[in-house]
C-alpha cells in the first residue's frame, strides 16, 4: 500500500520489539495471524503523524479503511504507538492517550482473554474515553487520569460519542462499541469484534 498506509506481516524486527511484552510467552495467537499496520493520523492541531499498530489479520483491511477515512476527515487521534513502548502496560498506554490494538492480556478484573489479546479490539484516545466499571461495589475508572472525562455531557477534545465519525466507521464494519453494549460497564475508547470484550 502507499500514501502512508500499509499492511505487513510481522517481520523478525517487529517481532523482536513485541516478544515478551505484548506477545507474551503464553500468547495463544500465532504470529502469522497478526499484521503490522502503518497509519497516518492527525492530532488536535492538525499535525500529520505516522502511527503503527498490530492487529489480527482478519481486521487489518478494515482498520486501514477506518483510519484512512479518519485521517482524510482530520479526525484527531493524539498517538498511535505500539503498546510495547509502554512495556505492554495498558494503564500506562491509556494514561498517555495512546490508541492501540494487540496486547495479549486479560479483561480487566477477570480471567478472560481480552479481545485485545486476539488483536480484535482497538482503543481510540483512551484517556478521554475511559473504561468505567463497578468492582465489588467500587467504581473503577481506567486510566486513572481519565476520571475528569467520565461525565459525557461535558465538551472536551478527543471525545467519542455514538454517531460521530469514529463510531460510525467502526459500526459500519461490524465492530461493537464498548460505550453502549454492556449493562455493567462503559468503555468509551473500545471497539471490538467478537462476542466478548
Amino acid at each position: 500500500m502507499s500514501d502512508g498506509f500499509g499492511i505487513f506481516e510481522i517481520s523478525d524486527e517487529i517481532f523482536a520489539r513485541i516478544r515478551g511484552k505484548s506477545y507474551r510467552a503464553d500468547c495463544t495467537v500465532p504470529r502469522e495471524d497478526l499484521r503490522y499496520l502503518k497509519l497516518l493520523h492527525r492530532d488536535l492541531d492538525g499535525k500529520i503523524l505516522t502511527g503503527e499498530m498490530i492487529c489480527n489479520a482478519e481486521i487489518a483491511g478494515e482498520l486501514i479503511e477506518i483510519f484512512s477515512a479518519l485521517y482524510a476527515a482530520a479526525y484527531p487521534i493524539e498517538k498511535i504507538r505500539l503498546i510495547d513502548e509502554y512495556g505492554a502496560d495498558d494503564e500506562l498506554s491509556m494514561r498517555d492517550n495512546n490508541s492501540s490494538c494487540f496486547n495479549f492480556r486479560f479483561v480487566s478484573h477477570t480471567t478472560r482473554i481480552s479481545r485485545h489479546g486476539y488483536g480484535m479490539a482497538v482503543d481510540i484516545n483512551p484517556r478521554y474515553n475511559p473504561y468505567i466499571k463497578f468492582v465489588d461495589g467500587v467504581k473503577s475508572i481506567e486510566p486513572a487520569n481519565g476520571v475528569e472525562f467520565e461525565d459525557r455531557a461535558k465538551d472536551f477534545p478527543y471525545k467519542i460519542v455514538e454517531g460521530d465519525l469514529c463510531h460510525k466507521l467502526f459500526a459500519e464494519r461490524g465492530f461493537q462499541w464498548g460505550g453502549n453494549c454492556w449493562d455493567d460497564a462503559l468503555d468509551y475508547q473500545h471497539f471490538f469484534k467478537g462476542e466478548s470484550q
